[in-house]
């Protein structure tokens, strides 16, 4: 049994565990009425799709960092012994889920002396290089090892070492005992779901965990990205937002072209977490209104007819919305959350309020599959509306305050989310480490370039217009300046350097104004050049375009200081009273 040194002191860890520096997203509670209007059957359904989701987590933390397990032992057994340091890094542990994160003020968080974050995180071996990782490559490539190097770049696959080579393992193969763990709590859970459909898509689910087959996991994304209308939410999220290893090899043209050679395609891993709640059919309701605009907006595109996307285009603009849903491949729910784990549930520096999945390089998509906008109703509830009205008295100017709302940012996220279905559809994998950070600019960019057109179609009025706009750029502005591996945290300050020199806002007296009207003609400047660097998929340009903005002012420094002030948080983490009391169960 190994044993660690802990990394940060008592005095720090007491710090960041106080509730002043740690915020708690609360999941619903074992007496939530969402819960206890659930039918029988699916109360039993619920019970075995959380604990499918523990069991992913853990599964996750190995892909996370090589140690997480059996620090996470170690932290046990001191606990155990009534070590206080323990007790207080295992809140944070929990709440990170693992060793090595990033805190809200964008420093690195290491909870134990010696282990560090790799590039790899744990899906590669802690000793590989970039230099020798593209080394290895090339030199397997030239003796036709093709089949292994597609092994090894899938994002589906663990690297280890094999002599002088290296060998892709299938997370399926790699975790197999968990997963057909995981593969039996659903199977459980199918048995007493009321709800035909998701019935049928828990049981490909399952299947998709026994058996080391892409086409699976295809054919159970297809069908999850149908759910419309079911009581209970249960996803396996895969996104490579975490590794920083396998886009490095688009700086390498000798690989590069050798990979394109023999089409391979360098896709970054996946880290895996694992979503459960109760689909709100209230909230769910109000977020479909705009689904019928989106072949308007797909039209509205810029370089539309360059690309194909998702959602396909009306075939004018003064196309009447279309009715039918089918057509568009695209479901969204609000769902009540009892449990996120794993890469979803993970607060480092934040933790997501909705996702659009699944993503472009996922091959349930090129069989005909859609994809499904999840919104966390947990996850975006302020809980404290005093401190809310602090900041705003502090940075934004306050002849601009009747703008702001709260429920403005949720509306902005859901035009954040259905932008990621528009644009180019390819994976833009050419674009190595800047690809997902340009795909995040883009969604928000085109969350906001369409406010004045959905005004006019009639999805907002006068007043929700300004408010999505006055709110979305007042909490554009960061705590402090993020490092370049944080994609959704970069975007956020190239876009306050763009639109600070295009005149969008100024600063005056220390405090935001937004000039309301210059803000969507300049999110469609970003939008457009944003889209023509993914149609392009030039590393270069890519890069050029990210450093050219990302540049912290003085004035984004100025009301960084200003937010410290208020929000003292350093780390967060979710609170899941249902979901404990049913992994007992």
């Amino acid at each position: 049994m190994r044993e660690f040194e802990f990394n940060l002191s008592m005095e720090e860890l007491e710090k960041r565990t106080n509730k002043d520096y740690l915020m708690t997203k609360k999941m619903l509670k074992c007496d939530a009425p969402e819960y206890l209007a659930l039918q029988e059957g699916d109360k039993e359904t619920l019970k075995h799709l959380v604990k499918a989701a523990y069991i992913l987590e853990k599964i996750n933390m190995q892909i996370d960092c090589h140690h997480n397990l059996e620090f996470k032992e170690f932290l046990e057994r001191e606990i155990e012994k009534g070590n206080k340091q323990a007790e207080l890094t295992k809140i944070l542990f929990d709440a990170q889920k693992g060793m090595n994160a990033i805190d809200t003020m964008s420093n690195k968080i290491n909870l134990a002396k010696g282990i560090k974050e790799f590039p790899g995180k744990g899906v590669y071996p802690e000793d590989l290089s970039k230099e020798e990782f593209h080394g290895i490559l090339t030199k397997m490539i030239n003796k036709g090892k093709i089949e292994e190097v597609k092994k090894i770049l899938t994002q589906r696959s663990v690297v280890e070492r094999n002599g002088n080579e290296l060998i892709g393992i299938d997370y399926i193969d790699k975790f197999k005992e968990d997963f057909e763990k995981m593969a039996d709590e659903i199977d459980k859970a199918a048995k007493t779901s009321t709800n035909a459909d998701f019935t049928e898509y828990l049981k490909l689910q399952a299947k998709a965990l026994r058996t080391a087959d892409p086409m699976l996991d295809a054919y159970a994304d297809k069908k999850w990205a149908t759910l419309q209308d079911t009581p209970l939410e249960f996803t396996i999220t895969r996104e490579n937002y975490e590794d920083e290893m396998t886009g490095t090899i688009v700086e390498n043209k000798e690989l590069s072209e050798l990979l394109e050679k023999h089409e391979i395609k360098p896709i970054p891993k996946d880290f895996l977490g694992g979503r459960v709640g109760i689909v709100n059919k209230k909230g769910t309701e109000a977020l479909t209104a705009i689904k019928k605009y989106l072949p308007i907006l797909a039209k509205n595109m810029p370089y539309a007819d360059e690309y194909e996307q998702n959602i396909q285009p009306a075939d004018t603009i003064d196309t009447a919305p279309i009715e039918k849903d089918e057509k568009l491949k695209q479901t969204m729910v609000d769902v009540d959350l009892v449990a996120v784990t794993g890469d979803v549930g993970a607060y480092r520096g934040g933790i997501t309020l909705a996702e659009n999945l699944p993503n472009d390089d996922k091959l349930s998509l090129t069989i005909g599959g859609g994809r499904r906008n999840v919104y966390h109703r947990q996850i975006r509830f302020i809980s404290d509306m005093k401190k809310l009205q602090e900041r705003l008295d502090a940075i934004l100017d306050k002849e601009q305050h009747k703008y702001y709302l709260d429920e403005a940012d949720h509306w902005f996220t859901i035009g954040h989310e259905n932008a990621h279905s528009l644009g180019p559809k390819k994976a833009c994998e050419t674009l190595g480490k800047y690809r997902n950070i340009i795909e995040e600019n883009k969604a928000d960019m085109g969350s906001l370039a369409f406010v004045d057109l959905l005004t006019e179609l009639g999805m907002y009025t006068e007043e929700q217009r300004k408010q999505i706009i006055v709110t979305t750029v007042a909490d554009n502005f960061l705590k402090s300046k993020p490092t370049l591996s944080q994609a959704h945290r970069v975007r956020t300050v190239m876009q306050n350097k763009y639109f600070s020199e295009r005149g969008a806002y100024n600063i005056i007296n220390g405090k935001i104004h937004v000039n309301i009207d210059k803000v969507v003609p300049i999110a469609k400047e970003m939008l457009a050049e944003i889209v023509r660097i993914q149609i392009e998929g030039d590393f270069n340009k890519a890069e050029k375009y990210v450093l050219d903005n990302f540049v912290w002012t003085d004035n984004m420094e100025l009301i960084a200081q200003k937010l410290q002030k208020i929000n003292k948080t350093l780390n967060g983490r979710t609170e899941s009273e249902l979901a404990e009391k049913l992994l007992k169960e």
